[in-house]
């Protein structure tokens, strides 16, 4: 990178009903960021609250400040991309509104990437969530490193800097619908290097983050760069059947050289539950990818806006 030339950073921000965070978020990027020339996308996920009305009021009085509308709420993974596609940055930062990823990092972020990393991603070293999520957080890492064929380290989030290069070649080059940049950005290599960082309290409101998002977030992580689950449901499969086998030639045995009677139903019964709940799970995991398929064949956009002011 030329040391003359003026560097322009973009903070990509999605937001989703943080009306209490978006001017104390403003402030302190700007403090940290004061030497260099920033560039605001703030993309509302559709807020009920005055979220929209807050970061309009800042473009106002700061030109730097900019900003997407989505027509109704489609996600954080859909408002990383409208950020991505509309940063005009030398480099890009995704950061969360809550606060919870401190603005002061960020210098640290532009250091490892004045040294010539492509890639700055963040891992969490402490934080201040309760014991479950952080025990959900800890198994989700686990077993998507397990069953997926991309890595990704424990405590990894969406807060990381991306070279303008490695902007490009997500937003021309990546067109799945569901997206998972956690493992797209691990996916696509590069040079890369982690800054490690404590998490802060959420600033002010409620994670946006149900369990049934988490679970949902995290099938859509696995299943998108792996097809390990539908291996393993072929291996269990294997399995029943041969004890489908042995327990057929046990009944045969029974019946023909001895003179016991079958105690019929009990085990029956048994089995038949067992099969039927084993074909669920199966037939599940097999729906999810063909459930991807289909949303794939659609073509939809990822997103629709409702409001802009980015020419």
């Amino acid at each position: 990178m030329d040391p003359k030339k003026t560097v322009t950073v973009s903070i990509v921000i999605p937001c989703y009903n943080e009306e209490g965070n978006i001017i104390e978020l403003y402030k302190r990027v700007k403090s940290v960021l004061n030497e260099k020339q920033v560039e605001f996308i703030f993309i509302d996920d559709n807020s009920s609250d005055s979220t929209l009305s807050i970061i309009e009021t800042l473009s106002d009085k700061d030109t730097a400040v900019k900003y997407i509308s989505f027509s109704r709420n489609f996600g954080h993974q859909s408002a990383l991309k409208a950020g991505l596609e509309s940063a005009s940055g030398d480099c890009v930062i995704t950061m969360d509104a809550d606060l919870q990823h401190p603005p002061e990092i960020l210098k640290s972020l532009l250091v490892k990437w004045e040294e010539g990393f492509d890639i700055v991603y963040t891992i969490r070293k402490d934080d201040f969530i309760n014991p479950l999520k952080r025990l959900s957080s800890t198994l989700f890492y686990k077993i998507s490193n397990y069953l997926s064929d991309v890595q990704l380290k424990n405590g990894a989030a969406d807060f990381r800097l991306l070279d303008k290069n490695i902007v490009d070649v997500l937003v021309r080059d990546i067109s799945e619908y569901h997206l998972f940049y956690r493992g797209l950005v691990s996916w696509v290599g590069f040079n890369q290097v982690a800054v490690a960082y404590n998490s802060d309290k959420r600033f002010t409101g409620k994670t946006k983050y149900s369990l049934r998002k988490m679970l949902s977030f995290a099938a859509t992580g696995i299943t998108s760069f792996s097809v390990k689950p539908l291996r393993y449901a072929v291996i269990l499969g294997i399995f029943i059947s041969f004890i489908t086998v042995v327990y057929s030639i046990y009944i045969l045995y029974v019946s023909i050289f001895t003179d016991k009677t079958i105690a019929g139903w009990t085990s029956v019964i048994l089995s038949v539950l067992f099969i039927g709940g084993v074909n669920m799970i199966l037939l599940g995991i097999i729906g999810e990818y063909i459930g991807k398929i289909f949303m794939q064949s659609k073509n939809r956009p990822h997103y629709l806006i409702k409001k802009t002011n980015i020419k």
